[in-house]
């Protein structure tokens, strides 16, 4: 039997490349042509195309393509990491590797063909994980959660380029010599699991690798406990051996108790615990079936190998993506429950202020009374009253503030970036700390960090802890306050550091505007501590959740 007509047909003595397969894309370069970096990129891709193809020689047949493809995987990895932009690259790159190496042979006749042949399943990858990805992003089904999308392409594709090779299998069969359908059926298998089994298998490990040097995550998925890895072995143990007594008793290799295990892993413990177990599936069949063999029984051991493989895979996928939307779900609860808070907040505080607002009014009213009456008298009894005066007047300002916050309607929480949050601080405090003749500095913030949070609130209760902060600084011989922001792990804290004197910080109020920044805090799930250190500066952080892109 002959190859199907895709490049670089696998013949068991020569240099194979199974079929051109693509991957998909995730967030890539915005620019088409590649910078220095993206060229080293596609130069390494060579490199670990043409090293993957001929790895997978040992699983090929005579006029057929390797039934075990890992250059696909590597292919599938590139266009996730970097984005369907470079298909056109990666297309020109496998062409590059097929020609220089002699995969392929170009004449005058067959240059046109052959070189579509190469690039034919690339594009079809590419346009596979872009259509994947664009549904991801409209969000139209539950189906499309993360880490759904690669789970799908990675099996869709393959399938996206065997079809697309179907046309040319049937108006031109003097390019393959695959005459009749049952052999085209049977070439058309060998292409698909073979990139299948490459797609699964290869990809997952590199894409994890890639993060893991991208960023601070380390594993896809929180670490397995002792329980998992040993209910996780156990089924897989269990199903091998189902699948050993089956075969001992002469019904062949069955591999339902496997896929079953497989099922049960992946729909159980993720992505990851699965790919583990389906690691040691591979290493079992795979050397099994390398070197000369029938490839009828090749073929037919991978196909039950691909089922199993797909169906582990997409269950780890599935159980994932669940678990994501459930997280997602609890934190909107949670944030719907901080907005309840919030409201009762600010209905506690129209109460308060209600009641507080008149018998103030009368008292900064008779206050100021009082001042004028006793201006000319000598003694204490002036600056008694000129001191009832003054703290009849900040009780009335307090409660002018607590209004306007009681006030505020909009219970919607939004992403807040903190850089624009201290700009807006930072601009209202100005004048205050010009006035108290204190310096206020504020350096560069992040601009990728936001929190969820109703910024009126949110800015009161920054702005509660500058003026505290100015309020003490101003009565030291260091008159600095220090607004800074910082990421710790998934959180983000503002820290407002000030000088203070001798007198504990807070002593010259009554305390109300932390307290009022405290709540404000902890309605939106965050926390506030307020430190003073041995050397007299006090440290006031506020800390809330950063919202994950």
């Amino acid at each position: 039997m002959t190859a199907m007509p895709y490049p670089r047909p696998v013949a068991q003595a020569a240099p194979m490349l199974g079929s051109p397969q693509g991957g998909e894309s995730g967030a890539g370069p915005q620019g088409f042509w590649p910078d220095r970096r993206g060229w080293l990129i596609l130069a390494l891709y060579a490199a670990g195309f043409a090293m993957a193809h001929r790895l997978a020689a040992l699983w090929g047949g005579s006029g057929f393509y390797s039934l075990w493809f890992p250059a696909a995987g590597v292919r599938l990895a590139l266009l996730w990491r970097l984005g369907p932009r470079i298909t056109p690259m990666v297309a020109l790159v496998e062409i590059l590797v097929d020609v220089g190496l002699g995969h392929v042979t170009l004449t005058r006749a067959s240059a046109v063909t052959t070189l579509w042949g190469i690039a034919r399943p690339v594009l079809a990858y590419g346009l596979t994980v872009a259509a994947i990805r664009w549904l991801a992003g409209t969000r139209r089904a539950g189906l499309f959660t993360a880490p759904m999308p690669l789970g799908l392409a990675a099996v869709l594709a393959p399938l996206a380029a065997a079809l697309c090779a179907v046309p040319q299998a049937l108006f031109n069969p003097e390019l393959t010599g695959v005459a009749n359908g049952r052999e085209i059926i049977v070439s058309l298998a060998a292409f698909t699991v073979g990139d299948l089994l490459g797609t699964l298998f290869v990809a997952p490990p590199l894409l994890w690798i890639a993060d893991a040097l991208g960023g601070p995550r380390r594993w896809p998925g929180p670490l397995p406990t002792v329980a998992a890895c040993v209910e996780t072995a156990g089924v897989l143990v269990l199903g091998l051996a189902l699948v050993e007594l089956l075969a001992a008793g002469g019904l062949g290799i069955q591999p339902a108790p496997v896929l079953v295990a497989v099922a049960w892993i992946g729909l159980r413990r993720g992505r990851a615990a699965v790919w583990t177990a389906l690691l040691v599936v591979v290493l079992i069949v795979l050397p099994a079936t390398a070197g000369a063999m029938d490839t009828p029984a090749r073929l037919q051991q991978h196909l039950a190998l691909a089922t199993v493989v797909v169906t582990g895979y997409l269950a780890g996928s599935f159980a994932d993506a669940q678990a994501a939307a459930r997280a997602s779900l609890e934190r909107r609860d949670r944030l719907l429950f901080q907005a309840e808070r919030l409201k009762t907040l600010r209905a506690m505080s129209v109460a308060v202020i209600h009641e507080l607002s008149q018998p103030l009014s009368t008292l900064a009213i008779e206050a100021r009374h009082l001042r004028r009456r006793t201006e000319e008298m000598p003694g204490d009894i002036a600056d008694s009253a000129a001191l009832i005066d003054r703290q009849a007047d900040r009780l009335t300002t307090l409660i002018r503030r607590l209004r306007r916050f009681g006030g505020h309607a909009d219970a919607n929480l939004q992403p807040v970036a903190l850089a624009t949050l201290m700009e807006t601080v930072a601009q209202l405090a100005k004048a205050e700390a010009r006035e108290a003749g204190v310096i206020l500095t504020v350096p560069p913030v992040d601009p990728a960090w936001r929190v969820m949070a109703q910024e009126v609130e949110l800015a009161q209760a920054v702005m509660n802890l500058m003026r505290n902060a100015i309020a003490a600084a101003r009565e030291t011989d260091h008159p600095v306050v220090i607004m800074t922001a910082t990421r710790q792990g998934a959180w983000g804290a503002i820290t407002v550091v000030n000088a203070t004197g001798s007198r504990p910080a807070g002593k010259d109020g009554m305390g109300i505007g932390t307290f009022i920044a405290r709540a404000i805090m902890e309605a939106h799930g965050g926390t506030l501590t307020r430190v003073r250190q041995a050397d007299g500066m006090v440290v006031a952080t506020l800390s809330l959740p950063l919202v994950q892109d």
